[in-house]
C-alpha cells in the first residue's frame, strides 16, 4: 500500500481550480509500491512499472513488406523497363535462403527474409510475367518495400516507458521485441461505500422517503474502468461508530477509500465526523458547476475522496479530480483527456469566477459539430448523462454563450479510461 501523510490533501482555504488540484495530486500523492510479473495476457489496463527495452532488433531481420520481386537495384535500367529472370522462390518463414543471382529476380511474400544481395522490392500488381521473366517498370527507389532490421527499435532501445497504462497495441509491441510477461504495478485497492437512513439498494422496495442508491454503481464502474480492484462495502447507516469501524478496517486492506455525500458540514454528515475521529479531512473548494465540495483525506494512510451527493456532480468530480488520485496511487503517468472544438447551439448566461461543465449532445453542421445543451441543468438528473454525448466546459472569465461560439467539448468516451 502506499503510505500518505496525514497531511497529504492540506491546501488551505482558497478556491481550487482543477488544473491547481491535478498538479497538487501529482506532487503529493505517492503510488502503491507492490508489483507483480503477468503474463501478456492478463496485462491489458495495467500500469507498467518499469521501463521495456527491446531484447532483439525490430524487426529481426531484413524482410519483405510486400508480396513481390526482390532484385538489386543496381541490376535495373533507370529510364526503361527491365526485364529479368525469376531465379527462386521465398516465403515467411523460410530458413534456408540463397543469395540472389546476378542479374535475376526472386519471387517472396511478405516477412520473408531478402536473400543476401537483394535491396529492393517491386510490388507483384506493379510488374507483368513474360515467360519465366518478370517485366519491371522504371523508376522505382532502391530499397523500396523492404523492411531492414532493427527499422522500428534496435536491440536495447526503450519500447514502452515505466508508467504507461498498458494497451492492447502495447501488448502487441512487447510480443514483437520477445517478452512473454511483463512487470506490472498492483491495481490500486478502492472501498466503496454509502451512508444515509434513506438509501436502500437498487430493486430493494421502498418504504417512506427512502431512495434507490445510484452513486455507488456508478463509482464501481468507473472504478473498474480506471483499473482499479475495487470492494464493495454496500450501504452503512448514519451510526457513528459503525461508520468508524468500517473506515478503520477499509482504511488497512485499501489504498483509497471512496463514498458519495455526508462529508459536508451539517450537523447530520456522519461520515465527515468518522473520518476526521479516525484521521484528517480537508475540503477541497472548487470554483466548479456541478461539483463544488469535495472531501479530501487521509485514514490510516489510505487515501479518502468523500464526493458530492448528487450524481452528476459525482460523474464531474470523480472525472475531473479522482482519476488524477487514482493514477498517481498507480503509478501511471496519466494526462486529462483532450477537449475537442465544437460549436454551439445554443444561448446561456453564466456567471464569472467559476469554470461550469453543460451536457450536451452532438449534431453535424456545415462548419463541424454543433452542441445542443440538455434541457433541465439539475446536479439530480442522471437522464442528463445518458441521454448526452459529453460536456462543455465554460472558461472562468465567461459570461456567457451565444449561438455560433466556439466550445471545449469532452466527450464520455475520452472520460471513461
Amino acid at each position: 500500500m502506499a503510505q500518505l501523510t496525514n497531511d497529504c490533501f492540506a491546501f488551505g482555504d482558497a478556491p481550487l481550480t482543477i488544473d491547481e488540484a491535478l498538479a497538487f495530486i501529482r506532487e503529493r500523492v505517492p503510488a502503491v509500491g507492490e508489483r507483480e510479473l503477468l503474463p501478456l495476457g492478463q496485462c491489458d489496463g495495467r500500469v507498467l512499472a518499469e521501463d521495456l527495452r527491446a531484447l532483439s532488433p525490430l524487426p529481426a531481420f531484413f524482410n519483405a513488406a510486400v508480396d513481390g520481386y526482390a532484385v538489386r537495384h543496381s541490376d535495373l535500367s533507370q529510364d526503361a523497363i527491365s526485364r529479368l529472370p525469376v531465379a527462386g522462390r521465398l516465403q515467411a518463414g523460410a530458413t534456408m535462403v540463397p543469395p540472389l543471382p546476378a542479374r535475376s529476380a526472386f519471387r517472396i511474400f511478405t516477412g520473408a527474409p531478402m536473400p543476401e544481395g537483394a535491396d529492393t522490392i517491386f510490388m507483384q500488381e506493379d510488374v507483368e510475367l513474360a515467360g519465366a521473366d518478370v517485366v519491371l517498370p522504371p523508376g522505382l527507389k532502391r530499397g523500396a518495400n523492404c523492411r531492414p532490421a532493427g527499422e522500428e527499435l534496435d536491440a536495447g532501445a526503450l519500447a514502452i516507458a515505466a508508467r504507461t497504462r498498458l494497451a492492447p497495441q502495447h501488448l502487441a509491441l512487447a510480443a514483437g521485441v520477445g517478452v512473454a510477461s511483463l512487470k506490472v504495478r498492483k491495481r490500486v485497492r478502492v472501498a466503496i461505500f454509502s451512508t444515509g437512513d434513506e438509501l436502500t439498494e437498487p430493486g430493494a422496495a421502498r418504504t417512506g422517503a427512502q431512495v434507490h442508491d445510484t452513486n455507488r454503481v456508478m463509482l464501481a464502474a468507473l472504478l473498474a474502468r480506471a483499473g482499479c480492484a475495487v470492494s464493495d462495502l454496500g450501504i452503512l447507516r448514519d451510526e457513528p461508530d459503525s461508520l468508524r469501524a468500517a473506515l478503520r478496517k477499509a482504511a488497512a486492506g485499501h489504498d483509497l477509500i471512496l463514498t458519495s455525500g455526508g462529508v459536508s458540514t451539517g450537523e447530520a454528515d456522519y461520515v465527515k465526523l468518522a473520518v476526521e475521529a479516525e484521521g484528517r479531512l480537508d475540503h477541497w473548494r472548487f470554483a466548479i458547476k456541478p461539483g463544488r465540495p469535495l472531501a479530501m483525506g487521509v485514514i490510516g494512510g489510505a487515501a479518502f475522496a468523500g464526493l458530492p451527493g448528487n450524481p452528476v456532480a459525482v460523474f464531474v468530480t470523480f472525472t475531473q479530480v479522482v482519476r488524477a488520485v487514482i493514477a498517481a496511487l498507480a503509478g501511471e503517468n496519466w494526462q486529462p483527456p483532450r477537449f475537442l472544438p465544437v460549436r454551439a447551439g445554443f444561448r446561456y448566461r453564466k456567471k464569472r469566477g467559476r469554470i461550469e461543465f453543460l451536457r450536451v449532445s452532438l449534431t453535424d453542421g456545415a462548419a463541424g459539430p454543433i452542441a445542443a445543451r440538455y434541457p433541465i441543468e439539475g446536479a439530480g438528473i442522471i437522464s442528463s448523462l445518458t441521454g448526452t454525448d459529453g460536456l462543455v466546459r465554460l472558461s472562468f472569465d465567461c459570461e456567457g454563450v451565444s449561438e455560433g461560439d466556439r466550445l471545449d467539448y469532452l466527450p464520455f468516451a475520452a472520460m471513461l479510461g
